[in-house]
């Protein structure tokens, strides 16, 4: 029964978490450029930094709130967290200085640190071989949030660039208001541990992280990927204006499409490939799929062409949910929050220094002083850490002999109800 309620709602906080996000990214650009009275470039180089406070956000929340949802249950940390992303998005509608744009984007940092929760929830109700399935229909819930919430985010923006804002902070708040008469606790009390201050911080998780055979080898793997993957949500809108001269309502439109193919690649592929290729080699293929992709929007200068491309990222669907369940085998009942919120704050962590190699170099390279003027830099970079990526996961060792075990061919009733 646990599993029969829990699995719904953490896709469709998902699902809803990413149509909030999806809403705000077409009107980004817009809003730092009136916020902060600047122009282009100049909007570029600060949404960087943007994102670097967020990511600093995400590095010290992430193990924080693993931690507290070992501690205390993953229900009362998630609805704690859409709570605060509720308040952040309100926030975020009255902004008018730079300043507290920067502390409305690390609060979104924060409290975006409960996707590790969310996931230990799975975790908790899911059996290993299953878990890079059950994580892959969270991916499908955000690919499908992507396709309403960028449409909605580019519409809402023609009339203003604070308008999608309100809409974020309804769905979030709806969100929580579901989850606080739906979910049920997925963490009984005897497979919960004490909180430790020192377990629940960057440096206690990361010696936490060495302590777990494989862990670290993993957790390197799935830092090179966040690295390559982020120059979508970094550098996709700016990247749009500045190669392709595209507008918010296009700019959402591409994001609509990336969402049907996330939500296909997901739903369709990453099942299928993990039980015929096992964990590792599905995600492998995925990464290679990636870095061809990265390097074809480095040199596309055509609308067609830039769409063309979106196509193939269906494939790359196995690389997160399989290097996620590699990560989850490697701990036990009571540590998945903490090994959740390590795999988070190591995305965190890889948020921290994608600004400046993504963005960083993308607004070098669209400034007034560059050589040259060349927006897709940035994707040749994330295919670099892509390469990088895959060459390490092919020589990390296989945690169990139920890696590569045959998964059921059929959804669990538990997500379709």
């Amino acid at each position: 029964m646990t599993a029969s309620r829990t699995i719904p709602f953490i896709v469709a906080t998902i699902f809803m978490d990413a149509v909030g996000f999806g809403i705000i990214m077409p009107v980004l650009p817009q809003l730092v450029m009136e916020v902060g009275r600047i122009d282009l470039p100049d909007a570029i180089e600060v949404g960087a930094w943007i994102g670097l406070v967020m990511a600093v956000a995400t590095f010290f929340g992430s193990p924080l709130l693993g931690n507290l949802s070992d501690r205390f249950g993953r229900r009362r940390v998630l609805l704690l967290a859409l709570a605060g992303l509720a308040a952040d998005y309100i926030l975020l509608t009255v902004v008018d200085t730079l300043p507290w744009l920067f502390i409305a984007r690390a609060l979104s940092g924060f409290f975006g640190g409960s996707y590790a929760t969310a996931q230990a929830a799975i975790a908790d109700v899911t059996r290993p071989e299953e878990r890079a399935r059950n994580f892959g229909f969270v991916g499908a819930a955000f690919g499908i949030g992507f396709v309403a919430g960028p449409v909605i985010g580019g519409f809402l923006g023609e009339i203003g660039p604070r308008t999608p804002f309100v809409a974020a902070a309804v769905l979030a708040a709806a969100n929580m208001l579901y989850g606080l008469f739906i979910f049920p606790e997925t963490l009984p009390a005897e497979r919960r541990r004490a909180f430790d201050w020192r377990r629940a911080n960057p440096l206690g998780a990361w010696r936490a992280m060495r302590a777990l055979a494989g862990m670290e080898s993993a957790a390197l793997v799935l830092l090179l990927w966040q690295i390559a993957s982020l120059v979508y949500p970094m550098t996709w809108s700016f990247y749009c204006i500045a190669q392709l001269g595209w507008t918010p309502g296009m700019i959402g439109a591409s994001l609509a499409a990336v969402g049907v193919m996330i939500a296909i690649g997901q739903t369709f592929v990453v099942g299928p490939a993990v039980a015929r290729f096992g964990e590792r080699d599905a995600a492998t293929f995925g990464l290679l799929v990636a870095v061809a992709i990265f390097v074809g929007f480095a040199f596309v200068r055509t609308t067609w062409g830039a769409f063309l491309l979106l196509v193939p990222t269906a494939l790359q669907a196995p690389v997160q949910p399989a290097l996620m369940a590699m990560m989850s085998r490697r701990a036990s009942a009571d540590t998945q929050g903490e090994v959740q919120g390590i795999s988070a704050m190591v995305m965190g962590f890889g948020q921290l220094v994608a600004p400046l190699l993504l963005t960083g170099t993308m607004a070098w390279f669209t400034g007034r002083s560059a050589p040259v003027h060349f927006p897709g830099a940035a994707f040749l970079v994330a295919a670099f850490f892509g390469l990088l990526a895959a060459a390490m996961l092919r020589r990390l060792p296989r945690a169990a002999r139920t890696e590569d075990s045959e998964m059921p061919a059929q959804i669990p009733p538990s997500v379709t109800v």
